[in-house]
């Protein structure tokens, strides 16, 4: 049996990037997906290899053409990561049309591509796995941070639909929900005195835990929002 398959999305950096590393390690042959294709080349490089695939996930007909482009190179996918996100501060008076379109399609409408682009599939393999990265702005969004909220709460819904309409199917759903991890979006975000770096979890805190729903260790968790949250002694 040929060995199991992840498309990563948002593998360039932060989170993605070291979900790939842990799949990597763990034998999984990487489909990686980011806009960027010299960050996803730097990616595949310290993975030790992978096709890369560059795109926009919110984009209309991508998911499609990433999930196809998967299988014509492996002949199969096991499990879809989505780590891909923008959140831009602003608040609800300042944004405009487009970044709210741009909030959502990235961080919400694109996990329902990949999805249902990957869905007959998994079927026909009577099994896959789909995490989703939401945030703990979810349930408790910093002012300036209504898209991104809302975006990630309908995520949080969307796994639970998403999990009990796939499990006869074999289908697994994860959510999970960190709260500030050490990236470059964090970083463009808030400055160290804001949230300092002792407070930040690493993105391989989080893709640790990606790969325990992954590789089946929290299969029980499917449907369910697991949140992450760095605590001080």
């Amino acid at each position: 049996m040929s060995a199991p398959v992840a498309i990563i999305t948002g593998a360039g950096r932060g989170i993605g990037r070291a979900t790939a590393i842990e799949l990597g390690r763990c034998g999984y042959q990487l489909a990686l997906v980011s806009r960027t294709g010299n960050e996803l080349e730097e990616t595949a490089r310290i993975a030790g290899g992978g096709a890369t695939i560059v795109g926009d996930v919110s984009a209309t007909g991508a998911a499609e053409t990433i999930v196809a482009t998967a299988v014509e190179r492996f002949g199969r996918v096991d499990a879809i990561v989505h780590c891909a996100g923008v959140a831009p501060a602003r608040s609800i008076a300042e944004m405009s049309d487009d970044e709210w379109r741009l909030v959502l399609d990235t961080n919400l409408s694109a996990a329902f591509y990949l999805c249902r682009a990957v869905w007959r599939l998994f079927e026909r393999q009577e099994g896959g796995v789909i995490v989703n990265i939401s945030s703990a702005a979810a349930r408790d969004p910093f002012p300036g941070f209504a898209a991104y909220g809302a975006a990630k709460a309908a995520i949080n819904l969307f796994g639970l639909s998403a999990a009990r309409e796939g499990a006869r199917a074999g289908i697994r759903v994860h959510t999970i929900a960190p709260g500030a991890v050490e990236t470059r979006m964090l970083r463009g975000l808030f400055s160290t005195e804001a949230v300092p770096k002792e407070m930040a979890l690493q993105p391989e805190d989080v893709a640790r835990v990606i790969v325990q729903c992954v590789r089946g260790d929290l299969r029980y968790a499917s449907g369910e929002v697991i949140y992450l949250q760095k605590t001080m002694r």
